[in-house]
């Protein structure tokens, strides 16, 4: 039995939780600033409750970070300075520049993590990628859980390099999508946009009416995604400014994050009102 941290338990987060539980380990979670919703989330699975980052820590062996790509520093740092001499997994999708920053911080200790998939609630639909010396040890944690997890092992920082390069495709040509699908409301065009793709795309605009409720509540999360995309791409001399643009789609979106049932229609609307912005 191995003793976790997790920050933080939302969705992502608290699934991957109850998997550990079910596994035999014994989760903890920071109650201190969290909301109603985490902890109802964090009841659900199973984890137990402490009541801040510094008590947590001194009963834990391992912390892995499940938070916005935009936090990540701020959450690896907070743990640093709590003197924590475990194991820190970073399993958020960070580009390898930044997770530099947290192999900088944590040394041999570090873990880069990168997460393909929705919460793991069924079996073969969510992976784990992992990378550097200590991966292992979370693999270990997840044997026979329903995460599938895999160690890469072409450099300490491959993990978050997969996970760019996943994104980069799912939700970087979701954004586009629905960029054109907005220009062609602007122009007027949809009605011939719909018949063209429907004779020569096979099924194009039905997936793209799929996108708009689909990524509304997430567009919070998925535009530092992109701009980390983005950041992946510059690292490698690579053009860039596909994914800051992908960015600025989702950014539109952001308000949508907690409506229910939201139309490609209104979608719509938000990523054109944007314009004057």
């Amino acid at each position: 039995m191995t003793r976790v941290l997790l920050l933080h338990p939302g969705a992502m987060g608290s699934s991957l939780g109850s998997n550990l539980v079910e596994n035999g380990h014994e989760v903890y979670w920071v109650s201190e600033g969290r909301s109603e919703a985490t902890e109802a989330r964090a009841a659900q699975a199973s984890l137990t409750q402490t009541g801040s980052l510094t008590a947590a820590v001194t009963e834990v062996e391992v912390v892995l970070s499940v938070c916005p790509p935009e936090n990540a520093i701020e959450v690896g740092r907070a743990v640093a300075e709590t003197g924590f001499l475990g194991t820190y997994c970073d399993a958020n999708a960070i580009a390898p520049a930044t997770s530099q920053r947290l192999l900088d911080i944590y040394g041999d200790r570090y873990v880069d993590g990168g997460i393909v998939g929705p919460p793991p609630r069924v079996q073969g639909h969510t992976r784990l990628y992992l990378s550097g010396p200590n991966a292992k040890q979370i693999l270990d944690l997840f044997q026979s859980t329903r995460v599938q997890t895999e160690v890469l092992v072409n450099g300490p920082l491959s993990a978050s390099a997969m996970k760019m390069c996943y994104a980069a495709y799912t939700k970087g040509t979701a954004a586009l999508i629905l960029g054109i699908r907005a220009l062609a409301e602007h122009y007027g065009v949809s009605n011939a946009l719909q018949a063209e793709w429907s004779q020569a795309q096979n099924s194009l605009w039905d997936r793209s009416e799929r996108m708009g409720p689909g990524t509304s509540r997430k567009a919070w999360r998925f535009a530092p995604e992109m701009r980390e995309i983005a950041k992946t791409f510059g690292g490698a001399e690579l053009p860039s400014g596909f994914h800051e643009a992908a960015a600025e789609i989702y950014s539109r979106m952001a308000s949508l994050k907690h409506e229910e049932d939201v139309e490609t229609t209104r979608v719509l609307q938000y990523l054109l009102a944007g314009r004057n912005d």
